[in-house]
């Protein structure tokens, strides 16, 4: 039996990189270690422990997941390091081939990390330092929440892919899709709710997939959700286009809590690139999908992800992506320069894109989705909002919060307001352009 007792009073130092649903899994972690008896390590100390909750969504992410590793162990030296993730899931050796690392954790293992940890502790106890299983036995659904300043929380809803893009090893770091049940989730909901938080955003891998395990669907969990008492606002982090239904946009146009604010991956706005990168809609379905939105909600906020300098992208595959775009009523654009994965089939694609390239079209777009930033900004100078304000930074003469539609707005700091949401009319820009100022019409 594990000998928790071994961990009272033990520091502990957290690092995680990447998407929110790692911030969600590493706050679990971290409250199921302190409920053993461990804290958070400050400033000043030297921790006995290190978590490292690794990314692996380009090459770039992986290079700085081995920079990550490495400082914490030479800021924390002796202690004890457990990596988890996906570069843990994808490249096990690679991690454990770290000199100071002492385990590596896959993702069906992950949320049994203080049990490991604990084991690795406790000198009778020999167990492999590696405990990754492979991507096509990963079953489990581990729950996950974790708290953003405590106004805004992260509830993870589900896990894993089965889309197997051509340029993504998702599949292969996180496992099939599965999910949690909408009881389950529901209640997690009213627990947020009762610690006082405000503004839950739903998060997950391919969370339009939601129901797979369990044979219910996404639609019944926004129902079930927009039903808790307490929480003011729902955000859904991400949605596949094809899995967006009209049933589900007509369902937040009318619904209580549920925002007006879509993430949408579109990776490319050219059919015959959408083809090869194995994706399951259209630019056709894309934009059906974005006017459909507007058609219901005309100030809803809508981001866009796109990949640029795809595997055999010519430049007027590029220019058919840039017009598409320049075409649609969206609000930002999230662009992503294409990174080759090992092992996916995007790699038998000629020809190959060069960096400068990639760069080029990527600077295109960036200032393409500033445009439209600045512009969705601009058309809604003189509205009247409802504004959910977040704790300032310490000393900070301003404070800033989101209205619905996710309208960064500033004001005059004032901790009274951290955690409500306030009526206000937009204003000017701010002097760093980054926000709208906003008066309040009423406390």
């Amino acid at each position: 039996m594990t000998n928790f007792s071994i961990l009272q009073g033990k520091k502990v130092a957290f690092f995680t990189l990447g998407c929110k649903l790692n911030f969600a899994e590493t706050s679990t972690i971290g409250h199921r270690l302190a409920e053993m008896g461990t804290r958070t390590v400050r400033d000043d100390e030297v921790a006995d422990i290190c978590v490292v909750n690794t990314c692996s969504v380009t090459s770039l992410a992986d290079k700085g997941c081995r920079q990550a590793i490495r400082q914490l162990i030479k800021r924390h030296p002796g202690a004890l390091v457990a990596v988890t993730g996906c570069y843990a899931q994808l490249k096990p050796d690679e991690v454990d081939n770290i000199p100071g690392v002492t385990l590596v954790v896959g993702a069906e293992r992950k949320m049994e990390l203080p049990k490991l940890i604990a084991e690795a502790f406790t000198p009778d106890i020999v167990e492999c330092p590696i405990q990754v299983t492979p991507y096509k036995e990963i079953r489990s659904f581990a729950p996950a929440c974790s708290a953003d300043d405590r106004t805004r929380h992260f509830l993870k809803v589900q896990d894993g892919c089965d889309y197997f893009c051509s340029y993504c090893t998702i599949p292969f770091a996180r496992g099939r899709s599965r999910n949690g049940s909408i009881h389950d989730l529901t209640e997690e909901a009213r627990r947020v709710a009762a610690t006082g938080g405000r503004e839950i955003v739903l998060t997950g891998v391919n969370i339009g997939d939601f129901g797979k395990t369990t044979g219910e669907s996404f639609l019944d969990l926004i129902h079930s959700l927009d039903e808790v008492e307490g929480i003011e606002r729902y955000r859904i982090s991400s949605l596949e286009p094809d899995l967006l239904t009209d049933e589900i946009i007509g369902f937040v146009a009318k619904s209580k809590r549920f925002a007006p604010h879509f993430h949408i991956p579109l990776q490319s706005g050219c059919d015959e690139t959408l083809r090869r990168m194995r994706r399951r809609y259209d630019t056709s379905l894309f934009a059906h999908k974005i006017e459909h939105i507007k058609e219901l909600m005309p100030d809803a906020f809508i981001g866009v992800d796109v990949i640029v300098g795809f595997r055999g992208e010519t430049d007027k595959d590029f220019e058919t992506t840039y017009r598409f775009l320049e075409s649609l009523d969206v609000t930002q654009l999230h662009v992503f320069p294409y990174s080759e994965r090992p092992g996916t089939l995007a790699l038998r694609i000629t020809p190959v894109v060069d960096a400068s390239a990639k760069h080029t079209r990527a600077q295109r777009l960036l200032a393409l989705s500033e445009t439209k930033w600045q512009a969705f900004y601009d058309a809604h100078r003189g509205v009247e909002a409802h504004a959910l304000f977040e704790q300032p930074k310490v000393g900070a003469a301003v404070m800033h919060g989101f209205t619905e539609n996710y309208i960064r707005v500033e004001v005059a700091a004032d901790p009274s307001r951290v955690n409500q949401t306030i009526p206000v009319t937009l204003l000017d820009w701010n002097d760093e352009q980054t926000a709208l100022r906003a008066q309040f019409l009423s406390r």
